[in-house]
């Protein structure tokens, strides 16, 4: 898996397959022999081959077909041992009727295959058309670009790209899907550099914000993470573990207010009093955040924004799921129908 930025992907075609801190997800998952291991982001299978190497087994979940079809190989190397499926890791409760995991691994963002791979719309380092749909179904990042309304698109593109020019690049993209919807990557990622500049002392390229904006939103990945991390509460042993690897910094903050809440150390929500002490449904792994070391944020610049956060889980029943500590905005929703007809302005 890869960080967020959609143009900031080595050329090093080696680097599509290299897992972010392998070894630091290893040592905070302790996978054993006998162990039954989660992979809730398949990906390229790097985290899921070493597990395997350890002697767990492993039930392996990745939302793009494309990726468990690779993967097929592996499965069939390991028989017995690895079971692949697609679906989203937020469907955790029901792979785990197979039976309670030992230890689930989370690797959050889209892989560096999609980000390489031109047509599946990801980057704009290449021209390709504007997807973005890791599951290749449903709306397109085409779709919520040329439909949605103009105050929509600058709340997607202000909170989940943090872009300060949020509602500039939303007036232009409406003025010109009049004229001429967005279909290409490289189309409105040159609209966008061509309305607000760029500074050839910044490395990032303007439109990078927007294109994480859009990829988030298309597959609601920040809702997906909160799903993922309270079916993982659920289903975890007594003494299993919860790795989650992120790469920005709302993947992150996400994250790091679910651990510190089934810690006890959040306090649970601001609009909710505490009546009294819960007890801790996680034990956190380590003194906090692990972060790549300078040598493979070096030789890997994918995974210079990588962060690590791991719990182990205590045998108190899971909480009641409060999304209110994670502070997620009201974002609009994409119906299927809404592809089908231009949204007002």
């Amino acid at each position: 898996m890869t960080g967020s930025d959609a143009d900031n992907g080595s050329k090093n075609a080696d680097d599509r397959h290299v897992p972010v801190l392998l070894d630091e997800v290893i040592a905070a998952l302790q996978p054993e022999k006998g162990q039954r291991i989660i992979d809730g982001t398949f990906g390229a299978g790097g985290y899921t081959k070493r597990i395997l190497e350890t002697g767990a087994d492993v039930t392996a979940i990745d939302r793009d077909p494309s990726a468990i079809e690779a993967g097929r190989a592996l499965e069939k190397d390991y028989a017995g041992r690895l079971t692949l499926v697609q679906g989203t890791f937020s469907t955790l409760d029901q792979v785990a009727l197979l039976g309670a995991p030992d230890g689930i691994v989370l690797d959050i963002g889209v892989s560096s295959m999609q980000i390489d791979e031109a047509e599946r719309g990801f980057s704009f380092q290449k021209d390709g058309p504007l997807d973005m749909r890791m599951s290749s179904s449903g709306p397109s990042a085409a779709d919520v670009v040329n439909r949605l309304k103009i105050g929509d698109l600058a709340r997607i593109f202000n909170f989940l790209g943090e872009e300060r020019n949020a509602g500039r690049i939303a007036r232009m993209i409406d003025k010109r899907r009049a004229t001429e919807p967005f279909h290409r990557t490289r189309d409105l990622a040159n609209a966008i550099e061509a309305l607000v500049g760029r500074n050839p002392k910044v490395p990032i390229h303007p439109a990078t914000r927007v294109f994480q904006a859009l990829r988030i939103f298309v597959n609601d990945e920040l809702g997906e993470l909160v799903r993922a991390l309270h079916a993982a509460e659920r289903v975890l042993k007594p003494g299993g573990r919860l790795v989650v690897v992120t790469f920005h910094s709302l993947e992150d903050r996400i994250v790091k207010r679910f651990f510190a809440d089934r810690s006890g150390a959040g306090g649970g929500s601001r609009h909710l009093p505490q009546v009294e002490q819960r007890r801790a449904t996680f034990t956190p792994v380590g003194k906090g955040i692990v972060a790549p070391t300078e040598a493979e944020a070096a030789r890997n610049p994918r995974a210079r924004s990588a962060k690590l956060r791991a719990g182990i889980r205590t045998d108190s029943a899971p909480l009641v799921e409060d999304h209110a500590i994670y502070g997620l905005p009201n974002l609009p929703i994409f119906h299927e129908t809404q592809s089908q007809k231009k949204m007002g302005s």
